[in-house]
Order: structure tokens, then sequence, then C-alpha cells
């Protein structure tokens, strides 16, 4: 165990996350995948390991400190270490709603999972990550959160919650500059999933593609970069 990967994917019971899984454990890393809900992470995680792959599964809430914290007393007492985090999970709940029409409350609850909920988690892992030979974090984001590509109007709480987890994503690869760990976002593109939907071009495989291949990069590799099917894109 001590020369495989460890990985965290948060959200991984679905969509990409769970592409992001499968990638990493067809690559030998030993995977966690976490979930909110139980017993959909503890399907998602067994589906994997019928495939021959080494995924466990850990409950988590990216809305919950104590939730992150005892991600991290696990992973402590159980590997010592993690080497590569993607922070994956996210909700898109307001597809009709302008600025002008977002209710707080939709508001608040999408920036505390797709903003805040990154931040807790790495707040909690970043030590542990400090362990690794070359640490890696991944924040999954969009184009929604480009500030290139702020045309059209709607979903304004997703764009609001990615367009910060973008500049989190900056401040934080800045607040780690001397230590062994990168952070870099992701644009993973209109996927399958259900966020995406069916008419979606990308599988979730393909979603997951340039997430893992910037988890898997060697040392002096990206930092501080917002990438799109392993091409830089813009902030």
């Amino acid at each position: 165990m001590a020369d495989k990967k460890i990985a965290v994917v948060t959200g991984g019971n679905k969509g990409v996350g769970y592409g992001a899984c499968r990638l990493l454990a067809d690559a030998g890393v030993t995977v966690l995948l976490t979930a909110r809900d139980e017993a959909r992470g503890v399907k998602a995680a067994k589906s994997l390991e019928g495939e021959g792959l080494e995924v466990y599964f850990h409950q988590l809430d990216v809305t919950d400190e104590a939730s992150a914290n005892r991600l991290a007393n696990y992973l402590s007492g159980e590997f010592g270490r993690l080497d590569i985090l993607i922070n994956n999970a996210a909700i898109l709940n307001d597809r009709s709603m302008s600025s002008l029409t977002v209710d707080m409350a939709t508001l608040q609850e999408t920036v505390n999972t797709n903003t805040f909920g990154p931040l807790r988690v790495c707040q909690a892992l970043v030590p542990l990550l400090k362990k690794s030979p070359s640490g890696r974090i991944v924040n999954v984001s969009s184009w929604f959160g480009s500030m290139t590509d702020m045309h059209g109007g709607g979903y304004a709480a997703y764009r609001i919650s990615k367009a910060a987890l973008n500049a989190f994503t900056q401040i934080l690869a800045e607040d780690l500059q001397g230590t062994n760990i990168t952070v870099n976002a992701v644009c993973p593109g209109w996927v399958r999933t259900d966020m995406g939907g069916d008419g979606a071009p990308k599988s979730w495989e393909e979603g997951a593609d340039t997430s893992v291949w910037l988890a898997m990069q060697p040392d002096g590799g990206p930092n501080k970069g917002f990438f799109q099917d392993r091409k830089p894109h813009p902030w």
C-alpha cells in the first residue's frame, strides 16, 4: 500500500466523479470514493470493486465540517497521507434563475456546496497532502465560471459558485507555493450526467479524463491552471 497513490474523489457515486474513480483505479491508484448518500456511495464503490478495482467508500458531506474532519481522521489512521484530491461534488439547482430572480436560499445552498465545500475539504485534507511526495488538488469547475465566457443569462447561483471556485483555486495555489502540492481547476465540458442531461456529447469517462490527467501529473507539471480537454482554458 505504501507505494500506491491514495486518492479521494468527492461526489464519486455518479457522473464525472464516478468516472474519475474508475480511471484512477485503472491507473493503479487506491481510491476513496466519497458521497453524501451512504447507500448510493456503497453501491457505486462495490460496482467498481466488482471490476477488480481498488475502490473503497467513505461517507462525506462537503457542507459539513465535522464530516470532512472525520474523513481526515480516517485517512490519517488508515494511510498516513493523501496524494490526490479531486473536488468534484457539486449541485445545479437554478437552471431558470437569473441574477434578478434567484432566491438567497438557492444561492446560499449552491455556494455552500460548490465553493465552500471544496474549501472545507481542503482545509481538512491539505495537512495529509503535505505528507505526500507529490500532492495534487483538482477542483472540478465549469466554463460557466470563466469570466471570459460570461455570455447569456441564467444559472446565476451556479455561475457565481464556479467563478468563486476558480478564484479559490488560484488563491490556494498561491497559499501552497513552496510545498509539494499543485492546485488546478478543470472544466469537464458538457457531459451525459444527471446535471448535463442525456443530450450531452461527452461520456462521464471523457468528462473525467482531464481531472485524472492533472491528478497524475509528474513533478514540474501544471499549477494554478484552468484546463479543458487537457488544454488551458481562459479564467
